[in-house]
């Protein structure tokens, strides 16, 4: 009886310890996935529109084959890649940091400098998709968005990796980057499905709904979708704009010059202190402001450079 009482004790021991790691990973997946944020809202943000045009009947459909390839980019393809650079090339780490901040700061400026400079954009009219049924049209655009969901994918997946508490683990690491990668994945395309059916449940209970009040709500889903893509798009390009200030203000503190990060930091304590309220919250505040404006200004340079490089590519072709 001892021995079972023994036993019993050891098996309560180690579901304590593993209930305590698995917290753990919970707490490191929470607080990494949540530094991912600009990305995150990216990729709701931008995945809506693969689903455009297409019968209402193919719409999760489309969502779940998308969903499904970015479960298999973050943990079949992604993650070794990750485990394999925090084990034996840790010190590439902030240059992919900074590779994806610079990815988000262009793709941020850009969308600004097309609000600001209105024009046809060329790239969303593919003369073959024109001449393509339903079947090819939707399995080049799901191939389009596998493609965007990949390089966010790594985006989030390395910036993840970086904000996991340094002297972890290998085991640990794998685990809150799978377990974030995974609920970041069935959050943003749990929030597309939601967005991309609301204008069908919304036209639903005005068709359907036996009260007033239900009809009155169904309209109001209807009407409003538009001003809420608007709002989430205006949300997203914010949230990218500062998430890849930030990222590139570390990464070039951590590569080879403090300069910016020092001062970035020092003005948001300086105006903190200034003003002398909710100290916490200006001081946030004031960083990203000025992360987003460093941000913005390096998305605006990139602008052109990218065009010259896409130029030179397509007259070598």
């Amino acid at each position: 009886m001892s021995g079972l009482l023994a036993l019993l004790d050891d098996v309560a021991a180690i579901a304590k310890v593993a209930s305590a790691s698995i917290d753990d990973v919970a707490a490191q997946a929470t607080k990494a996935g949540a530094k991912a944020a600009g990305a995150v809202i990216d990729d709701a943000a931008v995945t809506p529109k693969y689903v455009h045009g297409f019968q209402a009947a193919r719409e999760l459909p489309i969502v779940w084959k998308i969903a499904r390839a970015s479960i298999f980019n973050k943990l079949v393809i992604l993650l070794p890649i990750a485990m394999l650079l925090s084990q034996f090339a840790p010190w590439l780490i902030p240059y992919f940091l900074l590779l994806g901040g610079l990815y988000l700061c262009y793709e941020g400026a850009e969308k600004v400098y097309h609000w600001l400079v209105p024009h046809d954009d060329l790239s969303e009219i593919d003369p073959e998709t024109t001449q393509l049924d339903e079947t090819h049209l939707e399995e080049k655009r799901v191939k389009g968005a596998i493609k965007t969901d990949f390089i966010l994918s790594a985006e989030i997946m390395t910036i993840i990796l970086a904000n996991i508490d340094p002297g972890s683990s290998w085991v640990f690491e794998a685990a809150v980057l799978g377990l974030a990668g995974l609920v970041i994945t069935i959050a943003v395309y749990g929030a597309v499905a939601l967005i991309v059916k609301a204008d069908d449940v919304g036209l639903a209970m005005v068709e359907r709904g036996r009260f007033a009040f239900t009809r009155a709500v169904g309209a109001a889903v209807v009407k409003g979708m538009p001003g809420f893509m608007l709002l989430l798009t205006i949300i997203g390009t914010a949230a990218m704009i500062w998430v890849g200030g930030n990222i590139v203000v570390h990464a070039v503190g951590e590569i080879v010059w403090h300069w910016p990060y020092d001062t970035i930091k020092a003005a948001g304590k300086a105006v903190s202190e200034a003003i002398g309220t909710a100290k916490g919250f200006v001081n946030w505040f004031t960083v990203a402001f000025l992360d987003g404006i460093l941000g913005l200004a390096v998305g605006f340079v990139l602008i052109p450079l990218v065009g010259m490089v896409s130029k030179k590519e397509d007259t070598a072709h």
